[in-house]
């Protein structure tokens, strides 16, 4: 508190930063690598999406899987078996990710380099392994990599060893936000000075019957088994909740002027970072979407930009009733009919801590490709939902502006502003 004026004192807003974006990589439901997701989102191809034997019984027995891709055949049997499945996407999506670069690992200045992910759960697959085996067959059964493979910073920890990084490397951990906060640290590494590269984004795989079986408990989970491909339908009327999935999105962000002295490609900016907490409760957002508005505003402010700007709006449109609604009345408030939302779960499933990193590459994307993705499930739009949502099909557009916004259970709000090149 001020002394001389008695108001809150406020820090003056640090100049604009524009981080480059020079390298994206993708493992996704809807395909592995970055052409072959953007390809499948934005066609509307088939997910891979459909019943799982370890969910049999449960009100919402499926999952949005990871088909396409390996582990073992990308990264060797030995190697694979040193992590965890959100680990292993991570690290196959970073590599592309540096590869898209143009980097090299191997001649980098490893100790300017930055690893930053998210993840809300990290390694629960092989934890709920571990339980099973230490109530069944008791301790002596219990593994001694249970800590490094379940640990939330399992993918952080695996990308820099993989990759040979020894700047800062990081876990966030921030429910559904995770992989977007972990990209607005990054971009808060670069602004500082702290780093010259860093790999950011998040990862997720958690396909166990716990964590179904609670999101079914908690009325989140679509139960739609009739037609699971079509379950995941943000901002439609007859939308009943998300369904989970698995996947990997990692960008590499480099300060401007370390990718403009090595001649980089810049795939876009990330250049606003907004972030906030509801304190409103443990698993619903804000009534009001306050909380998301002040992180989307922090955002915008951070990137000198106005809501008129925007052009484009990756959501985080998780298809259950309030999110869905109390996000688009927000988006409304805030930045009015104009910008085309899409809400990209529809094909790639609720990827949880790995949705911000997902989404962020796509919006990426976008931006470059000057296409919005559909929301393909969209067939009766909610009337209480007054924004332009894109449906069906990818919509062309001119827009050097986007928007990233994500909300996670315990009312932790993230935005991110990206801007063309």
């Amino acid at each position: 508190m001020s002394a001389a004026t008695g108001r809150p004192y406020r820090r003056a807003p640090l100049a604009p930063f524009a981080a480059a974006v020079t390298g994206v990589g993708l493992v996704t439901a809807a395909g592995t690598g970055a052409d072959a997701a953007w390809h499948g989102v934005t066609e509307g191809l088939a997910p891979s999406v459909g019943p799982r034997p370890e969910l049999d019984g449960l009100p919402c027995d499926f999952f949005y899987s990871v088909t396409d891709c390996d582990p073992a055949a990308v990264l060797g049997v030995a190697a694979q078996r040193l992590m965890d499945r959100f680990a292993q996407l991570a690290v196959i999506a970073a590599r592309e990710a540096v590869a898209d670069a143009g980097l090299d690992p191997a001649v980098w200045d490893s100790g300017r380099v930055g690893v930053v992910i998210g993840s809300a759960h990290g390694g629960l697959p092989f934890y709920d392994e571990q339980h099973a085996a230490l109530a069944g067959r008791g301790p002596r059964r219990v593994s001694p990599k249970l800590a490094p493979l379940s640990v939330v910073n399992g993918a952080a920890s695996s990308v820099s060893l993989d990759l040979g990084v020894h700047g800062p490397s990081q876990a966030v951990s921030t429910a559904c936000s995770s992989g977007t906060v972990a990209i607005g640290t990054a971009h808060q590494m670069l602004r500082s000075g702290a780093c010259d590269i860093v790999i950011a984004g998040g990862a997720e795989s958690t396909c166990t019957r716990l964590l179904i079986a609670s999101a079914c408990s908690l009325k989140a989970a679509s139960t739609r088994r009739e037609d699971p491909t079509a379950a995941c339908r943000p901002f439609d009327t007859h939308r009943d909740g998300f369904v989970v999935g698995e996947g990997a999105g990692l960008i590499v962000m480099e300060h401007p002027d370390h990718a403009r002295a090595r001649g980089a490609a810049v795939r876009a900016h990330v250049s606003g970072y907004g972030a906030s907490s509801d304190a409103h409760s443990a698993v619903a957002p804000d009534p009001e979407g306050l909380g998301i508005e002040r992180a989307l505003r922090t955002a915008l402010a951070d990137a000198d930009l106005s809501p008129a700007d925007v052009g484009h709006v990756n959501a985080h449109g998780t298809s259950t009733l309030s999110n869905d609604l109390i996000e688009a009345t927000m988006l409304r408030r805030v930045l009015g009919e104009s910008p085309l939302v899409t809400s990209t779960k529809a094909m790639t499933g609720h990827t949880l801590g790995a949705a911000g990193g997902i989404e962020t590459a796509l919006t990426v994307l976008a931006l470059q490709h000057q296409l919005v993705p559909p929301t393909v499930n969209l067939d009766a739009p909610d009337p209480e939902i007054t924004i332009d949502v894109v449906a069906k099909e990818a919509r062309g557009a001119t827009f050097d502006c986007a928007v990233k916004t994500s909300l996670g259970f315990g009312g932790h709000n993230a935005a991110l502003v990206l801007t063309r090149t």
